[in-house]
């Protein structure tokens, strides 16, 4: 029996067959730019850039912010992902000069694509899909790698020098200013922010969970002083085989995030579910990144307003969904904030406007949820409504 979300993405990725870009031991090409580090074998990681066997403008595909803006389908981006070559090198992650990491600097602050060559000591072979990352295609240890010059992006550059920053605060400097975030994680993981004796390579995996969780945890100090919000909000958003519905509560700041799989490996109604009080949360979250990248998003969206709010947040994924990495849940639900809401007068009423939208009737996520049913309880409403079968949404 699956009882971790980990072991159920697993067991997906597993079956998903899907072929990558061929390419021999010499590559021409470009990267977008593009760098992955590795978290096996830490402290020392397998590090390098990630290439295009072709030139020109290859940003697009290492870009998930203007993936769904761009009205790009799933197999748009898994194409995008499995053209991307990954050549590596065993690096200690403290071994900054090391000529193969400065390239990886390079790559990482660049303000656009780069032409790159590489040689590498066998064929790129393989994938990459897993149940936490976003794809890439083959790989191979990296010979000999050379890139034509590189223009920093001005900001980036500005951070990767102030050597008396702390990391935390370049991250939350860089997303002010509306850096992507693609870009303020790939600096980040190739050591290009903070104290310069603290400067480390961070594997690619933890880079995107650390940005997450400092962008998030500077907004909360500052969200939990504004006004409460004064109603109840319901946001919704749909693409790449996902349904993403909102509730903005007008509470001080608790969080949900609720996610369900439906029917993609089979007949099986797979939810998880992990949440927080108005108090910091200590352990690591047991549905791993998806937690840290949607509480980023709506605490961003709630600084932008500043409102102070609760917030609870359902996800399904359906039949034919492929694991794309924490990118689209960030980008999903920062879309759906961005769009229309509607207004109820309790949770009740959210909770059965959902209902209509959502897949797995409404009972089960009641059930499955901790915070949630604490506050239904709370505000004296009858969980009886939510176990028996969901009438339609007037």
């Amino acid at each position: 029996m699956i009882e971790s979300k980990n072991a159920y993405l697993k067991k997906l990725t597993d079956k998903i067959q899907m072929k990558s870009v061929k390419v021999g031991k010499d590559l021409d090409g470009s990267t977008p730019p593009s760098v992955f580090i590795g978290r096996w074998s830490y402290p020392k990681v397998y590090a390098g850039p990630m290439m295009v066997p072709e030139h020109g403008d290859t940003y697009i595909m290492d870009s998930p912010e203007s993936w769904i803006g761009e009205n790009k389908t799933q197999e748009d981006i898994i194409k995008y992902r499995l053209n991307l070559v990954r050549g590596k090198q065993l690096i200690g992650i403290k071994d900054l000069e090391n000529p193969f990491i400065e390239k990886l600097q390079d790559i990482s602050l660049a303000s656009k694509s780069i032409d790159s060559e590489a040689s590498f000591g066998k064929n790129p072979r393989g994938r990459s899909l897993t149940e936490d990352s976003t794809p890439h295609g083959p790989s191979a240890v990296i010979k000999k790698f050379d890139i034509d010059a590189v223009r920093w992006d001005k900001q980036l550059e500005k951070s990767f020098y102030d050597t008396d920053l702390k990391a935390t605060g370049a991250v939350m400097n860089l997303h002010d200013k509306d850096v992507a975030f693609s870009a303020i994680q790939k600096a980040f993981s190739v050591g290009a922010f903070g104290l310069k004796e603290n400067r480390k390579l961070v594997p690619t995996r933890w880079s995107i969970t650390a940005c997450d969780s400092s962008i998030a945890n500077t907004l909360l100090k500052e969200v939990r002083h504004y006004p409460i919000l004064d109603s109840y909000r319901v946001y919704e958003f749909e693409s790449l085989k996902n349904y993403y519905g909102v509730i903005l509560l007008p509470i001080e700041w608790q969080y949900e995030w609720m996610e369900a799989f439906i029917q993609i490996l089979g007949k099986e109604e797979m939810i998880f579910s992990d949440y927080e009080t108005n108090t910091d949360k200590k352990e690591y979250s047991k549905v791993g990144g998806c937690f840290y990248t949607c509480k980023m998003a709506v605490l961003d969206h709630l600084n932008k307003e500043k409102r102070q709010a609760g917030a609870i947040v359902l996800r399904e994924a359906y039949e034919g969904y492929v694991p794309l990495g924490v990118f689209n849940v960030r980008e999903n639900v920062k879309y759906a904030l961005e769009g229309k809401y509607k207004e109820f007068e309790d949770l009740k009423e959210s909770l059965k406007y959902l209902g209509t939208k959502l897949k797995i009737p409404i009972n089960k996520y009641v059930k499955q949820g901790d915070l949630l049913k604490e506050l239904l309880q709370s505000r004296q409403t009858t969980l009886d409504n939510f176990f028996k079968k969901p009438e339609k949404y007037q």
